[in-house]
């Protein structure tokens, strides 16, 4: 199983990290980078619409792209949410093994992580 980056754009910094700590507390992503700044122009039922959004570059393998897709699907305010996802053709493999060690649904949470996933400030 390869590698994949996906990407998702939401409104809200809130919802940003919502999606993010979901993603990465679930082990459906090693890691979710949360891009400030973006301005999207894009054209919705009929209109031209530009908006500052949050940009969403999700890590993960492609075990689990469909579990992110739901994951987004469930956590989006956007009727129709852009999830978009790319393979990755090159990468350092230590990090390709990070991200699938880091994805284990086998392996025991720390005490830190544990607090951490029941510290609802962190969303």
């Amino acid at each position: 199983m390869g590698a994949f980056v996906v990407v998702t754009t939401v409104g809200t910094e809130e919802q940003a990290n919502l999606i993010a700590s979901e993603l990465v507390a679930r082990r459906h992503a090693s890691c979710v980078n949360i891009v400030t700044g973006v301005r999207s122009v894009y054209r919705w039922q009929g209109k031209i619409c530009r908006d500052a959004e949050f940009l969403l570059i999700v890590k993960t393998l492609e075990s689990e792209y469909a579990a992110v897709q739901a994951a987004i699907q469930e956590l989006h305010s956007y009727e129709l949410p852009e999830i978009l996802a790319f393979k990755v053709c090159k990468s350092e493999e230590k990090f390709l093994a990070w991200i699938g060690a880091s994805l284990d649904k086998n392996a025991p949470f720390s005490d830190e992580e544990e607090r951490e996933l029941l510290d609802e400030s962190n969303y």
